[in-house]
């Protein structure tokens, strides 16, 4: 891969891992604050909105051959969350307050975070082996519900 595409996508990764933390913090600091899950759409969903509009970029990257992801499956990822999230959630205002959606943002937030900077590590070439341990891209034939297996191999994880 030429320098300038590592660089590219250094500054992606590392925009998107910025983007969802910032995601993280708010719904985290909304919990805190209200000690309620409501309000979760309010706090985060547009910047959430934000980040899975930009993630279009990664059906491109595979495209034009930057990653070895190919096309269909970040396609299928991106138009499954984008749908989600603009086409039901951000205009059904009674969905808004609904657990799911705290729960969704919530291991979306958290395994993209992982994810992310894991791809900007790798692209340093310096990932440290726990966040490759966490992000599950090693795995052959993951599915697409990293971020959910992820949360669940945090969560239950075996003590280091």
């Amino acid at each position: 891969m030429s320098r300038i595409s590592t660089f590219y996508l250094l500054a992606y990764n590392s925009f998107q891992t910025v983007g969802w933390t910032l995601s993280l913090i708010k719904i985290l600091y909304n919990v805190l604050v209200t000690a309620s899950i409501n309000g979760t759409y309010a706090s985060a969903g547009n910047l959430i909105c934000f980040l899975q509009c930009a993630a279009f970029l990664e059906v491109i990257h595979g495209a034009i051959g930057i990653v070895p992801s190919g096309v269909l499956l970040p396609l299928m990822q991106w138009g499954g969350r984008t749908h989600f999230v603009l086409a039901i959630v951000r205009k059904l205002d009674e969905l808004q307050e609904l657990p799911s959606v705290f729960i969704t943002f919530l291991a979306w937030s958290m395994g993209e975070v992982i994810r992310y900077s894991h791809y900007a590590f790798s692209c340093l070439g310096n990932c440290p082996s726990w966040m490759t341990y966490l992000s599950l891209d090693y795995v052959p034939g993951a599915s697409n519900y990293k971020e959910e297996e992820s949360l669940c191999r945090f969560l239950f994880r075996p003590p280091i």
